[in-house]
């Protein structure tokens, strides 16, 4: 079992030193982040610049795993399981420049790890398991180093005067102490300016003395995570008065009204500090304070934040009369999510130098913003915020702020107005208006002529026909427009936003139209990618310039064929585009091909076939007769009518008075009157023993006459007769017979025909061959 354990282990850690990570850019940088990698892969190469194994189970680092990493300027361990380092594992990293060793457990730190890292400038080492930072300086050989995030919540507890030697100026120190409980006295000094420290601390005193050697370096202070119950706490920030900074944070920090006071007093003998913030904070208590402030001079202070600050009893809280005098110098002031319902006359009134106030989610309603803004009050305020608060009248809105001649930007989005009257009164030098997301749902007069930028987006406006001369910017995005605003109302627009309306195209002209635009914004609608859009959108010069988010945001809606097509790729077929010529063109295609249809047909008789089949067919149903039935007449007639002459004066006179005589049956006189001709045709050749063919040039030209013959045909062909007679009355040349007669082509060239002579002698010998063969 022992062999076993060590060979599996062999294997194991074999197995592990050969993992690898792929995932690495073109830049060089590996992300081989949340791999479950157990150590740091093998396969590294001297061209890596940027290493992230955050997030895995790395537990050791060796000497050899970052043997190539000479190039490394990014490495990112933080979020492991490290608690082991070899001294000489970071000695090829001369290059580095940011080293994240944070969220580990490390229970100490070596010198030895940072002696060769020259080029360091970010170090983070927060949130390992570390007591003290070490008996020896950590960071003397860090000359580069700007960036310093140190300490952790669970058991870092000491702070000693050797901990910083080395380093004469930071950009941003962190130190994370909620367990400091010792600070040696001069431990900061040594660090000649620190542009941000942040202070995660709740022991005041150790506070205090951080704060006493930070006196002459620090510029932007800022405590997080501590509370000031009483006076006598806020008085160890004394250091402070006294300070070179001039800006102070409090994050995630209790206040009370004894507290408050006392700090106030210090702060305001701050003689460089020019911006305090204070961000979700609590503050407890309703603004009596029992110090009196007491002030020499005016504050200096120019800049004032507050986000999230609960009050808890905020509706109780005192009209701040006692801040009078601290306000005077203040141009900038931002309370957001406070619950600010109101803003007592008089202290608005003191605001002297006010340029910018953001009042952004509170409790503002009209009455009392009316009160607010009493006159007198923010003489020299140039912008406003007022979004998500209570208002509810634009009319009231914009009456309360009329006599602030200096407001040049309004903000008054999110609010409910709902309706917008025909006419308002607003500040005369108004420039910019957003009244987005209101739900109003059109525009009027009311809104400001002199507006150069205004927003509507998020509204319920179906159209935007308002004349606004002076206007550069409009953003009327989230809306119900079909169609482009019209450019002669803001002839000066520079830049449009429209996008996510129920635009489906624009035209060639309504883009023109817009002479001064430089930006137009209309993507994510539901394009008609129609011929004449695409043809516009996609070779007009220039317009990838002026169309923000193209093409990725161009998305055709509609023909189904390009739907989900970029506009900007998006083909048609040459019958969607042309449809009007595409139908224009299938209709004279069709109309030709019925035209040569047509001349086909006359040329080939098709039409003549078509009424000979049907004939045939016709007489196809009748009941055959019997082969040796009584005929009704010796031989049906089949002439033209020019030929009748010799017809009936020479051949039936020849045949009918013959002894004995011959029954012939000729058209003029046997046919049923009324009778189709057709059926008197094929009943008179069916009655008839022979048929007799009189050919000329005559009868080759006549229809009826082909009728006949082919009627002929049939019977010769489906009974297996000779019943067929050709006389010829003159010559025909075989070229001279219409094609139509191809029965008769066939006949002559098999049947022989009997010629008519012009000779009297031989006209005897003519009558008896045919009268023989009548009998036959």
């Amino acid at each position: 079992w022992i062999i076993y354990l060590v060979i599996t282990a062999n294997l194991s850690e074999e197995k592990a030193t050969t993992q690898v990570c792929p995932s690495c850019d073109g830049t060089h940088f590996c992300d081989c982040s949340s791999m479950n990698l157990s150590t740091i892969p093998s396969g590294l190469t001297t061209d890596i610049t940027g290493l992230n194994l955050s997030c895995n189970s790395i537990k050791y680092i060796r000497e050899t795993d970052l043997l190539l990493g000479v190039n490394l300027r990014v490495l990112l361990l933080q979020s492991n399981q490290i608690w082991t380092i070899d001294k000489e594992s970071f000695i090829f990293l001369g290059k580095l420049e940011h080293l994240d060793l944070s969220n580990n457990k490390l229970t100490h730190l070596s010198p030895i790890w940072f002696r060769h890292l020259f080029s360091l400038q970010i170090l983070n080492i927060r949130g390992n398991l570390y007591t003290t930072l070490g008996e020896n300086p950590l960071f003397s050989n860090l000359k580069n180093l700007r960036y310093l995030h140190l300490g952790n919540n669970q058991s870092f507890s000491a702070i000693q005067k050797q901990d910083f030697d080395g380093i004469t100026v930071l950009e941003q120190l962190e130190i994370d102490g909620q367990r400091l409980k010792q600070y040696e006295s001069g431990s900061l000094t040594t660090v000649n300016s620190i542009n941000h420290v942040i202070m995660n601390i709740n022991d005041v005193q150790v506070l205090s003395g951080m704060l006493e050697d930070l006196t002459n370096s620090a510029i932007c202070v800022e405590l997080r995570h501590i509370a000031f119950n009483t006076a006598s706490e806020s008085s160890l920030l004394e250091p402070m008065s006294r300070s070179v900074m001039e800006k102070l944070v409090f994050k995630n920090v209790l206040f009370t009204d004894a507290s408050t006071g006392k700090m106030l007093n210090i702060l305001v003998h701050a003689e460089q500090l020019l911006e305090l913030e204070l961000d979700n904070c609590v503050l407890q208590g309703t603004g009596r304070w029992q110090d009196p402030i007491k002030i020499k001079r005016k504050s200096p202070m120019e800049v004032v934040t507050i986000r999230r600050l609960t009050i808890e009893k905020f509706y109780l809280f005192s009209d701040l009369s006692s801040l009078k005098n601290l306000i005077g110098n203040i141009t900038k002031i931002t309370v957001v999510n406070t619950k600010v319902f109101l803003v007592p006359c008089s202290i608005s009134r003191h605001f002297s130098s006010l340029l910018y106030l953001d009042l952004s989610e509170n409790l503002l309603a009209d009455p009392n913003l009316g009160h607010s803004s009493c006159e007198g009050a923010w003489p020299l305020l140039q912008t406003f915020n007022l979004s998500q608060n209570s208002l509810g009248d634009l009319e009231m809105t914009g009456r309360s702020l009329s006599h602030l001649k200096h407001l040049t930007h309004l903000d008054i989005s999110q609010n409910n107005f709902g309706e917008i009257p025909e006419s308002c009164q607003w500040p005369e030098n108004l420039k910019y208006l957003n009244i987005s997301g209101t739900q109003i749902p059109k525009v009027t007069t009311c809104i400001p002529q002199t507006l150069e930028v205004l927003d509507v987006s998020s509204n319920n406006l179906n159209d935007f026909r308002l004349k606004l001369p002076h206007l550069k910017e409009l953003y009327i995005a989230k809306n119900k427009l079909k169609t482009l605003p019209d450019a002669p109302f803001i002839p000066n627009v520079v830049a449009l936003r429209i996008s996510r309306n129920k635009l489906t195209s624009f035209s060639k002209e309504e883009f023109g139209s817009f002479r001064k635009m430089e930006t137009l914004d209309a993507g994510d609608n539901n394009f008609i990618c129609s011929c004449e859009f695409l043809s516009f959108i996609q070779y007009q010069e220039g317009i990838a310039n002026v169309l923000a988010n193209w093409p990725e945001n161009y998305i055709c809606d509609s023909p189904s064929s390009v739907r989900g097509q970029q506009v900007k790729a998006a083909r048609l077929s040459l019958f969607e585009c042309h449809r009007t010529l595409a139908v224009s063109l299938i209709c004279i295609l069709v109309i030709l091909v019925n035209l040569l249809i047509v001349i086909l047909g006359y040329k080939l008789h098709v039409i003549w076939y078509m009424k000979m089949t049907w004939a045939w067919l016709q007489a196809k149903r009748k009941p055959k007769r019997a082969y040796n039935q009584d005929f009704c007449y010796d031989a049906f007639v089949s002439y033209s009518e020019r030929d009748s002459e010799w017809v009936e004066n020479l051949m039936v006179q020849e045949l009918e008075n013959a002894i004995p005589p011959f029954k012939l049956c000729l058209h003029k006189r046997d046919f049923v009157p009324g009778k189709w001709i057709i059926d008197n045709i094929i009943d008179s050749i069916e009655k008839s023993h022979k048929t007799l063919f009189v050919l000329s040039e005559h009868f080759v030209q006549s229809e009826w006459c082909k009728y006949e013959l082919e009627f002929s045909h049939f019977r010769l062909f489906d009974e297996n007769n000779d019943s067929a007679i050709l006389i010829l009355l003159e010559p025909i040349q075989e070229q001279t017979i219409p094609k139509r007669f191809c029965k008769l082509r066939k006949i002559m060239n098999t049947k022989t025909y009997l010629e008519w002579p012009l000779d009297e002698n031989q006209q005897l010998i003519f009558w008896f061959n045919l009268k023989t063969a009548l009998k036959c």
